[in-house]
Parts: structure tokens; C-alpha cells; sequence
């Protein structure tokens, strides 16, 4: 039998559309749609378990989105040829999803609960990350599952100074804003993206643009769910509530906490206090009622902790640590710390450091990316690492998180447009986090920043970077600057900006809260912007401008275009030529083949050995002109002649026949010339007969006069 088919479409208003359909596939799923856009079609399911495990007390969401090869008729990479983890860009579209869909489940739900998105069918013309919010959203709204509202996602885009919603790839790179926008029908959840140094004032626009887009669509899932049939929300077990243990707790824990919070302290030293509280407020009860009801009191406590840290704020407008809402905290920079890579930088704000390096490479090194919606190679590409000792913990190694990879692509997205277009290296920055207490992706934009200016890559402008927080109570609120990651954790709002003294190059925001208000979302800007400006001078009192060249020991690249035909001669059989001169000289030389010229990388830290290929690429190049006199040197003696070398062109030889010596009859070419030789000849061209270049010694001397050749 065929399923009855429920279909809902999206006009985007030029021409363009996307529809959502349920009914048809994955049907056993709690709720499953298909999006699609021009071929482009995702595949979305979500189900969630109907019982908590026992003792969770946090929503176990897993977002998982995979693109299928096939959907871009090809094959998977590898030898098993078939798709294996998820690449970096499948785990940054997770990372998007997650982050809109978590804080709009009920608090108190604690069922395992999935959300898979697969790209089932690509159109190059269609970005599928852009569509993906909007395909788990409508999965959630015709199922059963618990959720608060109905949101989605759009990229939006500045073409020419136009908005755009959803734009190709190729539009894509047009534009000077590419931001990812999750929001519901009340208020935007998340912005992620990069710019090319806009204004605050542009940004919100850009935002405000994308939001009315989003509505929109989340009108469309409204009607897909009426017409499909609006499931009844399943019930589900909440967590324990106890008021009386509640009051106890916070009559016990309130005072002394806000006391503590008020007087500003550093990390280690406030989380003892705070630990110091909590044995007290569990001296209260007795072993049998801690055995029973012990989950109890560590809730309320944390609950207690959170509602007086953010009263401090509200009422006195002290933070954690003593500063005030617009407070930087002390910095400090160094930069060629290690004496070996070639640029590195120390980034030290508060209790948060990161150590950057930079290292420089051939086209070679570039990073390949190779998924089923996108091919194509990076140059400049950003790594950071978090390890647990960051944050004085001792936790297993499971490899690199999704939130390293976020947070790498957010501090590579900052500093990108920074480097320059006619920069011939590779540039690969890595970024290690040493300590961690506040946004440590944002150091990592700072040591970027530095390292890259130690390195020698001759900036743009330098970029910096600060995280914003927010704590409301629906009246009252308190942006704060460079917050702490207890101030993330008990607050409203995590907005990190980066950018240089003229604009904003990337940011990333999650709100934890509905409505937030464009005016508030003003104010942080602005903040931010005062931030960023403070904390880029202590970036430049360190190191002003970059280095004007790369370091002794760091590799030093020249770049040379030849005519194509030549570089089969470059190579050599088999790669013999390449191969000897790259060992001879201590280079390495990288040919690529661009609109049928080779493009040659030098890179070598040895000026004599890089000069030593110029040469030769000089002289397997070397064309003579015709009737143009050049330098040579005798390297062999014949008797019809002698080989001669051209001086400007080592290795590139040619034959000065015996009868082009001189005016007079030459018996013997030794009458004339000897090995080693330095002489001037002219250039004849291609002999009609031999097929072979002629050279002359004698057409650059007068003729005699045919009296004087009487014997």
C-alpha cells in the first residue's frame, strides 16, 4: 500500500524553494522528514527513549549528520571504500543542530533521545548544512517527543551588498558575510560565522534578515504537523522534587554563598569555599537521609550557587573574581617562545592561556578536503587542542572532541581573511590550551594572531578575540566582558566576537534563554568591540607589525612560473632530475600544473641551495633570442667544433661549429679556442638544414676585407 505522502512548502522569494514531506520514509522512527532544495535531500529522524536511565540527570542528545557519497555519485576514500567517522565539516553541521535544538527540550527530560540527518541526494548548486536545523526541527515536530519550540537554520549571505538566504557555494565566495542563524519564532538561539571586517550595525541587520527568513519556515513545520496529524505529547517520568529539602538548602547555603561571590576571588580558591559550604549545607542531614535524598541536595545547592552568583551581579555589579561587567582581565604576551618552530606566541588572559605556533609549507602541505559536498584544499588551516590538565582535571583521552573541532574552525574562521591572497606558504597555526577558565578559543585567536606576526606572514591586521556573557532576570541584566567559565555556565548567553580595529571577522553566539532583545544583543556588540580594542593593544605593544622576513631556520619559499612544455625537463626520467636537485641542494621543489604553467615551489632554509635551483630552472628555461649575443664557455673540445655552455644558463649547451669560429679557415678549433673558454656569441636560430641551434663567435667580429684574404 502507499503511504499517504504530507508535503509543505518553503517559498524563498526568488524563485527558489524548499519543501518538507513526511509519510513516506523511516517510518518506525518517532518522527522523520525529508527536506529538499532544488536535488538536494536530507533525511531526518528522530527518537528518543520512552524511559530515563536511572541517575542521569542531564538529556543524553546525540545529533549526529553524515553525508552519504552516493548522494554525490561517488566513491567513499580508503581502502574499504566506505564512510567511516565523520569529517570535520559533518561534525561542525552537528555542532550547529545541537546547539539551537538542546535548550528547548524540557529541563527535567532525561530520555535518551536521537536526531540523524543524512544527505541522501547533493546539488551542487544547494549548501545541505543550511537545511539541516530545519530537517531535525520538523523530525521533532511530528513526533511525540518533549520540545519546547519549533526553530530553524539559514546561512545568510552579503552579495554585492544584497542579502541572501541560503546561497550557493559559488555566491558564497562572493560575499563578505557568511553566517548560520538558529532561531525560533521569538528570538535567535545561535549565530555562527565570518565576515569580512562588517560593522556591529551590519551585523544585526544580517541577523534580523535571517530571522524573518526563519519564521517563515517555521510556519511551514506548523501546517506539515496540522495536516500530518499533531501528535499528543507522550508523558514522561521528571526529576524528584522535594520543596521542604529545597528551603532547607537554600536557607542554609544562600547568604554565605552570595557573601562568598561578592568579595571576588581566584578559581581554586572559590571553588574550596564553595566546596567548604556545601559539606556544611550536607552536615544538615542525616547518612540516611543523604543516602536517600543526597542527588537532592547537590541539585538544590547548584541551584542555590547559580540563583546567588547572578544576584551579586544583578544587585552589586561584582563578578566572581572582583571585576566589573566591562573589566578585562590582566594580560600578558610573549612572543618566540620556542626557539625551534617557526613563529610562536604566548597568550595569557587571567587564568586562561594558550600556546600558538605557526608552521610554514609547500602547496603540499595544504589541507584536502574531500566529502561528499565539497573538494577542494585549505592553506591556512587551525588546530586546538584541549587537553584535560587545561583545567586541572585527569580525564581519558578519546582523541579530538567535537568541541575542539568547533573551536578550532571558530579561531581559523576569525584569521583567515587576514592572511594574505599573495602568500605563497602553507600556514598550519596549532593552538595548545594550558589553562582554561573563560573562553579559551578566543586566546587561541589572540596567539594566533602573534604567532603568525612571529612567523613573518605578513598580516593583514592583527585580529582579537572576546567572549561575552549575560545574566538576566526578565527585567534586570548584566552583559559582562571576557566572562569565566562559571560565569558561562551560570549564565544567559556565551557570545564570542573576533575581529580587528575596522570590523568583526567571525563570531559565535548560543543564547540559554527565549526573547533575548535585539538591544541587548546591541549593547554586547558594542562591548565587545571596547573589549577587543583593549585587548588588541596588549596584543600589539608585544609585537607590533610582523617580522619582516621568516626566521633563519624556518624555510624561506620563491615561487616561479614556467612555461608548461618545460616541465617534463624539470622533473627528468622517472624523477631523476627533481630528485637530485632536491637532494643536492636541501630544497624542496613542488610543481603544479595551473592553466598550462608550471608553478614551482622552492622551499629551503639555505639561500645558496635555493639560488642553486633558480638556476637551473633558469637554465632548463633559457631561450635564446634571435640575433641576441650571449656569454659561453667552452666545456668540450671536437674536432668539427666545440661545445660550448651558455654562462647565463648552466647545463644548456649548444655547438659552435668550426666553420663559425672565425672568418679565416680553421684548421684545427684549438688554433682558436681552449677549454674553459669566456667568449661572446651571436645566436642564429634553428639551421634549416641540421634542425639544430647555430651559434656564432665570428658574426660578433668585423669581416675582414676580401683584400686582406688574398694568400
Amino acid at each position: 500500500m502507499i503511504p499517504q505522502l504530507f508535503v509543505e512548502k518553503i517559498d524563498l522569494g526568488d524563485g527558489r524553494s524548499i519543501t518538507i514531506e513526511t509519510g513516506r520514509l523511516a517510518k518506525q522512527a518517532d518522527g522523520s522528514v525529508v527536506v529538499r532544495m532544488g536535488d538536494t535531500m536530507i533525511l531526518a529522524t528522530a527518537v528518543s527513549a520512552r524511559t530515563s536511565n536511572p541517575g542521569v540527570d542531564f538529556l543524553p542528545l546525540t545529533v549526529d549528520y553524515r553525508e552519504k557519497f552516493a548522494a554525490a555519485g561517488r566513491f567513499p576514500g580508503g581502502f574499504f571504500k566506505r564512510e567511516a567517522r565523520p569529517s570535520d565539516s559533518e561534525v561542525l553541521t552537528m555542532r550547529l543542530v545541537d546547539r539551537v535544538l538542546r535548550p528547548l527540550f524540557p529541563d527535567d527530560y532525561h530520555a535518551e533521545t536521537q536526531v540523524m540527518i543524512q544527505l541522501m541526494s547533493h546539488d551542487e548548486e544547494v549548501m545541505p548544512d543550511a537545511l539541516a536545523g530545519l530537517a531535525a526541527s520538523a523530525a521533532l515536530a511530528v513526533s511525540d517527543i518533549p520540545f519546547y519550540n519549533l526553530i530553524s537554520e539559514v546561512r545568510v549571505a552579503r552579495i554585492d551588498g544584497k542579502l541572501v538566504i541560503n546561497p550557493s557555494r559559488e555566491e558564497l565566495e562572493k560575499s563578505d558575510i557568511d553566517m548560520m542563524i538558529g532561531a525560533s519564532m521569538d528570538s535567535v538561539a545561535m549565530v555562527e560565522g565570518e565576515m569580512k571586517e562588517i560593522s556591529e550595525a551590519e551585523m544585526i541587520e544580517a541577523i534580523k534578515f535571517a530571522h524573518e527568513a526563519i519564521k517563515v519556515q517555521i510556519q511551514a513545520q506548523y501546517r506539515l504537523q496540522e495536516a500530518f496529524g499533531k501528535k499528543e505529547i507522550r508523558t514522561y517520568e521528571g526529576e524528584r522534587e522535594n520543596e521542604e529539602i529545597y528551603t532547607k538548602v537554600k536557607a542554609a547555603a544562600y547568604d554565605k554563598i552570595y557573601a562568598i561571590a561578592k568579595v571576588g576571588s581566584a578559581k581554586h580558591e572559590r571553588g574550596a569555599a564553595f566546596a567548604e559550604v556545601k559539606e556544611e549545607v550536607k552536615g544538615l542531614f542525616t547518612e540516611e537521609e543523604l543516602a536517600a535524598d543526597g542527588d537532592l541536595v547537590s541539585k538544590y545547592f547548584y541551584k542555590t550557587n547559580k540563583e546567588a552568583v547572578r544576584n551579586v551581579v544583578l544587585e552589586l555589579g561584582v563578578r566572581l573574581d572582583g571585576r566589573k561587567t566591562t573589566d578585562i582581565r590582566p594580560i600578558w604576551c610573549e612572543t618566540d617562545y620556542l626557539p625551534r618552530v617557526h613563529g610562536s606566541s604566548l597568550f595569557t588572559r587571567g587564568e586562561t592561556q594558550a600556546l600558538a605556533t605557526v608552521t610554514l609549507g609547500t602547496s603540499r602541505e595544504a589541507n584536502q578536503i574531500d566529502s561528499p559536498s565539497e573538494q577542494g584544499e585549505e592553506k591556512f588551516y587551525l588546530h586546538y587542542n584541549f587537553p584535560p590538565f587545561s583545567t586541572g582535571e585527569a580525564k581519558p583521552l578519546r582523541g579530538t572532541s567535537r568541541r575542539e573541532v568547533g573551536h578550532g574552525n571558530l579561531a581559523q574562521r576569525a584569521l583567515k581573511n587576514m592572511i594574505p591572497a599573495d602568500c605563497p606558504y602553507t600556514i598550519r597555526v596549532v593552538s595548545e590550551v594550558l589553562e582554561s577558565n573563560g573562553s579559551s578559543s578566543m586566546a587561541t585567536v589572540c596567539a594566533g594572531t602573534m604567532a603568525l606576526m612571529d612567523a613573518g606572514v605578513q598580516m593583514v591586521k592583527p585580529v582579537s578575540g572576546i567572549a561575552m556573557g549575560l545574566i538576566t532576570d526578565g527585567e534586570k541584566f548584566a552583559v559582562l566582558s571576557d566572562i569565566l567559565g562559571d560565569e558561562d555556565h551560570l549564565g544567559d548567553m556565551d557570545f564570542k566576537v573576533t575581529g580587528t580595529a575596522d570590523g568583526i571577522t567571525a563570531c559565535q553566539m548560543d543564547i540559554k534563554i527565549d526573547g533575548l532583545r535585539y538591544d541587548i544583543m546591541e549593547q554586547a556588540l558594542a562591548q565587545a568591540r571596547d573589549g577587543r580594542l583593549h585587548i588588541l593593544g596588549k596584543l600589539t605593544e608585544t609585537i607590533a607589525a610582523p617580522r619582516a622576513d621568516v626566521k633563519a631556520h624556518a624555510p624561506k619559499i620563491i615561487t616561479r612560473t614556467i612555461p608548461g612544455n618545460f616541465i617534463g625537463a624539470l622533473i627528468g626520467p622517472g624523477g631523476k632530475v627533481i630528485q637530485e636537485l632536491q637532494k643536492a641542494t636541501g630544497t624542496t621543489i613542488v610543481i603544479n600544473e595551473v592553466d598550462e604553467q608550471g608553478v614551482i615551489e622552492i622551499l629551503g632554509t639555505d639561500p645558496a641551495g635555493i639560488e642553486t635551483v633558480l638556476a637551473k630552472i633558469a637554465s632548463i628555461t633559457f631561450k635564446p633570442v634571435l640575433g641576441e649575443a650571449y656569454e659561453v664557455k667552452v666545456i668540450k673540445m671536437l674536432d668539427f667544433g666545440a661545445v660550448v655552455e651558455y654562462t647565463a644558463a648552466p647545463g644548456n649547451e649548444v655547438l659552435l661549429h668550426v666553420s663559425e669560429l672565425a672568418w679565416d679557415r680553421t684548421e684545427n678549433v684549438a688554433d682558436v679556442v681552449k677549454m674553459g673558454d669566456v667568449f661572446q656569441v651571436k645566436y642564429l636560430g634553428v639551421d634549416p638544414k641540421t634542425k639544430k641551434e647555430k651559434v656564432s663567435k665570428k658574426a660578433l667580429v668585423p669581416r675582414p676585407p676580401r683584400e686582406e684574404k688574398k694568400e
